[in-house]
């Protein structure tokens, strides 16, 4: 959508007067899905007589890997649920996702979730029964499951973590030998003389548990407030590919995406 500007005013008041919610406009602008002649904007913003504002709101909140009539995968971005809480209700992938396909008139249930500040692929299925049909088969059907990670010090060798994990009322997960089987196996890419990019591949889907496993052997992730590094902006992990090969109904997929640009600065 295209608006040509033909007064002094707030953006969202001139928006608004376009049957456009308060609500959605601030999603947009903070998704960079409004433009004012031709530049991202921040909320409050003034318009001027003759300023063009571009809306482009079909998916350019999110990164589409991979779509058929079946399921739909995202990249999604570190710092977004995946979704919603008590606290936050709308600001979540799986809200944006449900829009998008809300204009298709399709439906969509979330398969996989990711942490708030974990980025890469989150899967969505655009039927209910083939979402539980894969959430009761995952560990059956997921074949690769990998990630991304910088950890704080330098990793020189490969390893495997088999460290059982438990989780206390507080969401906090920690090492306990009263607690479920977790196995994660790591090797390092590169490396400077402070962090170390890891290849991981879980073997187990628990919650928290790259996060856990690798501060339990002394090599935090850079970034992770909750369990031993908060010195960067961002959680430094990325989940980077998932490989799904279900039997039952003959269907495969194979998702794998870029590293992204930061992590190779980190090392560098």
């Amino acid at each position: 959508m295209k608006y040509n500007v033909n007064c002094d005013c707030d953006l969202i008041e001139y928006l608004s007067k376009e049957n456009i919610s308060k609500k959605k406009i601030k999603s947009l602008v903070k998704y960079g899905s409004i433009k004012v002649n031709g530049k991202k904007i921040k909320l409050p913003h003034r318009l001027c007589n003759g300023d063009t504002i571009e809306i482009n709101d079909t998916n350019a909140s999110f990164d589409i890997i991979y779509e058929d009539k079946y399921i739909i995968a995202i990249n999604k971005k570190e710092g977004l649920l995946t979704v919603g809480t008590e606290k936050e209700k709308d600001n979540t992938l799986y809200h944006q996702v449900r829009e998008y396909c809300n204009k298709k008139k399709e439906r969509v249930f979330i398969v996989n979730r990711l942490d708030r500040d974990t980025s890469g692929i989150v899967l969505f299925s655009k039927d209910e029964k083939y979402k539980l049909h894969l959430q009761n088969h995952w560990n059956e059907f997921v074949k690769t499951r990998k990630y991304y990670a910088i950890t704080c010090g330098i990793v020189k060798e490969s390893g495997i973590i088999t460290k059982k994990l438990k989780e206390d009322k507080n969401t906090f997960v920690y090492v306990s030998n009263s607690g479920i089987d977790a196995k994660t196996i790591y090797k390092p890419i590169e490396n400077n003389d402070q962090y170390t990019l890891l290849d991981i591949e879980l073997k187990t889907g628990r919650k928290n548990q790259i996060r856990v496993h690798l501060s339990s052997i002394g090599y935090p992730i850079l970034g992770d407030k909750k369990y031993g590094n908060g010195s960067s902006k961002r959680l430094y992990l990325h989940a980077y590919e998932l490989e799904i090969i279900d039997n039952i109904y003959n269907r495969k997929y194979h998702f794998k995406i870029d590293i992204p640009a930061e992590f190779k600065k980190v090392v560098r």
